[in-house]
């Protein structure tokens, strides 16, 4: 079995130029899937409006990525965006956290301090993790977000501030307000504009310029050479499940390329399934491909099956995210051009 290369510009990435309509306009989310362009369509409606956005979905899909293409679409994109982490803040520090303090406030506040809400005045807060913040300090959030008022811990000055939140959480909030740990006031109050970001495992079309992407900024990041990404790595890394999304993706390509001393990836899942039972394992993949030798004419005859195959399936349209390119993860001119070579015809003009 022949293992053939892929290169970065085999796929369109919506951060570089290429022939997809779609390229240049989804900013920092890289994607062509379904999943995705609803995504960056809801970004476009909410983002240039001051309505507060609840960006859900499970840990590692990008949520922090999405409220910052929300923050960078909208007017106040001239100003900062200000991320709590909010599982991080220790229970008795939320309020210097959110409002700030002056010196003397309490034991260790030997300096003025301004607060999240303070800082990101005329900008955007982002509420990663909102879902962790404590009962009983929600109603004091609540407070700031209905008036835009608060004070210093230790100082009787109210200050205002004009500020566009953004809360993230991996929490049923839903379920966390019938149960009594989340005010419901609270939860209506940031929930006007939810937003779902889908698990990585529900748009696997997105792993190969995912991948590519990841890999090349990898290397340079880590000052190694960029090893190639196979058609074999693309097959296993569609084959696993992404329990922890778009971040264990990138966790695993950077381990591998720290680990391709030999030029070539090695891909390490650290124990996770890879693949269905029934399927063979990355190893094996590889050993296939290089125990059979095929001749050249063989190699041709095979490439032209597969490419009548996509073709088949998409019924003979090349582009766009339903197209064969995308299929055989190559640039729809590509594939245009070896139908040419290949001398590949059906009845009709070909689809766009």
């Amino acid at each position: 079995m022949a293992v053939s290369l892929i290169s970065e510009t085999d796929f369109v990435s919506i951060e570089s130029p290429g022939e997809d309509q779609h390229a240049n306009s989804f900013g920092e989310i890289i994607g062509q899937s379904a999943a995705i362009a609803n995504l960056v369509k809801q970004i476009d409606l909410v983002a240039p409006t001051d309505a507060s956005v609840l960006i859900l979905g499970e840990s590692g899909t990008g949520k922090e990525l999405v409220a910052r293409e929300i923050h960078r679409r909208s007017h106040r994109r001239t100003h900062p965006m200000i991320k709590v982490n909010c599982a991080g803040v220790p229970r008795d520090l939320y309020e210097s956290e959110f409002f700030g303090h002056v010196r003397g406030a309490f034991t260790g506040a030997v300096n003025h301090r301004a607060g999240r809400f303070e800082l990101a005045d005329g900008g955007t807060l982002l509420l990663d993790e909102v879902g962790e913040i404590p009962y009983v300090l929600q109603g004091k959030l609540l407070r700031v977000l209905q008036e835009g008022e608060f004070e210093r811990i230790g100082e009787g000055i109210t200050r205002r501030v004009d500020v566009r939140i953004v809360a993230a959480t991996n929490r049923d909030l839903r379920k966390d307000v019938a149960e009594g740990h989340f005010r419901q006031d609270l939860y209506y109050r940031l929930n006007v504009f939810p937003l779902q970001v889908a698990p990585l495992r529900q748009h696997k079309e997105d792993i190969p310029p995912l991948a590519a992407h990841y890999l090349k900024y990898a290397a340079a990041k880590l000052d190694r050479p960029c090893p190639p990404l196979t058609h074999a790595d693309i097959f296993r890394l569609q084959q696993h499940d992404w329990p922890g999304n778009v971040r264990e993706l990138w966790n695993v390509i950077e381990r591998a390329v720290i680990t391709s001393g030999d030029g070539s990836l090695h891909l390490d899942f650290a124990g996770e399934a890879v693949r269905p039972a029934d399927e063979p394992t990355g190893s094996d993949f590889r050993a296939a491909a290089r125990r059979e030798i095929v001749t050249y004419a063989e190699l041709d005859r095979r490439e032209r099956n597969n490419v009548l195959a996509a073709l088949d399936e998409t019924g003979w349209r090349i582009y766009g995210p339903r197209g064969a390119a995308v299929l055989l993860g190559i640039k729809p001119t590509t594939l245009a051009s070896r139908i040419r070579k290949m001398g590949l015809r059906r009845p009709g003009p070909i689809s766009r």
